[in-house]
C-alpha cells in the first residue's frame, strides 16, 4: 500500500502573521481569532510567544493581497456556518423525532 500524500504545509507572510497577534493582543482570545481567520489555535500561540520573544518571521514567499486575506477569511467563516447550519439541521431532526 502507498502512504497518502501529506497536505501541503501552510505559509503565511509576515504580515498575515502580524496582524493576527495583534489582533489576540487586542484582547480577543486565541480560539476566535483562529477561527475567524482559519489558523489552528496551537499555531497562533506559537506567533504571539514568538512575538513576545521578538522571533516573529514570515514565509519568504510572494506578499498577500488584502483581497486574498479577505478571501481566505471568507472562506474560514463559510466553513464556520456551514458546519454551524448542519449542526443546527441535525439537532432539529433530533428534537422534531423525540417530540413524537
Amino acid at each position: 500500500m502507498t502512504k497518502p500524500k501529506a497536505a501541503p504545509r501552510a505559509r503565511y507572510t509576515m504580515e498575515f502573521k502580524q496582524e493576527a497577534v495583534r489582533l489576540v493582543e487586542g484582547g480577543q482570545s486565541i480560539a476566535a481569532v483562529g477561527r475567524t481567520l482559519g489558523v489552528v489555535d496551537q499555531t497562533l500561540f506559537n506567533w504571539v510567544k514568538a512575538k513576545r520573544e521578538g522571533k516573529l518571521s514570515g514565509a519568504d514567499s510572494k506578499p498577500v493581497s488584502a483581497e486574498q486575506m479577505e478571501i481566505t477569511r471568507l472562506r474560514a467563516e463559510l466553513a464556520r456556518v456551514t458546519m454551524e447550519r448542519d449542526i443546527l439541521g441535525k439537532a432539529t431532526a433530533y428534537f422534531a423525532k423525540a417530540a413524537k
